[in-house]
């Protein structure tokens, strides 16, 4: 038997880290998963004043994420604006029912919204090892750049955890399937419904196998969605089509 994975989209409510958190509340009640992803900033939404909902590691955001790690008896992934060593992290987190925590700073913001200017971007890989399954931890615009979600044999999901609008979906629902087949993994990609000022998110929140296939895709509405993860095919087939072992070798420059 797989790790399931439930994938969570649902309208943000722009600035109410309350509301939010109380809906996230209500709808993972009742999920049977091994892992349930929530989208970027899942609590605040896209948000450019970040001095005003960064919280800290041990802030309302992470704590409620243990409660529902523990409740749930899963791991919960999802995004937050952390501050951390004096700047402010666009920081994905993923909790253990235990209370550990993980996470990844996204590496590459979104320049043509002035997001290099509020954040400091990651400067490491974070891989997470789960009931037996190695994620990636990856943030929205890290999709779109392929040298750093590259698979060195290290990993066997990447997960994308975004806000990624609607006039760009085509573009979301193409590199999730690329980067499941060029790195020969499952591609999990979380992404919101609703609208923010001037911006409106489509979902399509859906997980991809090893092949470029999907295993389940939400549309435009609110929902869960929850797929498998199985290993044994997935390393049958990287046995078989060798391609991670013909990938060029390079360093990457932080």
């Amino acid at each position: 038997m797989g790790l399931r994975v439930a994938v969570c989209q649902y309208d943000i409510e722009w600035y109410a880290t309350q509301a939010n958190l109380a809906r996230v509340d209500d709808m993972l009640s009742g999920i049977d998963a091994d892992l349930i992803v929530l989208p970027e900033m899942f609590q605040t939404g896209f948000v450019t004043d970040v001095e005003r909902v960064a919280e800290t590691m041990e802030g309302e955001t992470v704590a409620a994420m243990r409660r529902w790690a523990e409740r749930s008896n899963a791991a919960i992934a999802g995004g937050a604006v952390i501050r951390d060593g004096g700047v402010c992290r666009n920081r994905l987190l993923f909790v253990e029912p235990s209370g550990r925590v993980s996470h990844t700073d996204k590496r590459h913001l979104f320049s043509p919204s002035n997001e290099h200017k509020r954040f400091e971007p990651g400067r490491r890989r974070t891989i997470v090892e789960w009931r037996g399954v190695r994620f990636l931890l990856q943030i929205c615009y890290d999709l779109r750049f392929p040298v750093w979600s590259r698979n060195r044999g290290d990993y066997d999901a990447v997960i994308y955890s975004a806000l990624w609008p609607a006039p760009r979906q085509r573009a979301w629902t193409t590199l999730l399937a690329a980067r499941a087949i060029e790195n020969q993994c499952y591609a999990i990609g979380v992404n919101r419904t609703g609208d923010e000022p001037g911006l409106h998110y489509a979902g399509g929140s859906r997980i991809v196998d090893f092949r470029g296939d999907e295993i389940v895709a939400l549309d435009e509405a609110a929902g869960v969605a929850v797929g498998e993860l199985d290993l044994e095919p997935m390393m049958a087939f990287r046995e078989k089509f060798t391609a991670l072992h013909d990938a060029d070798r390079f360093e990457i420059e932080l």
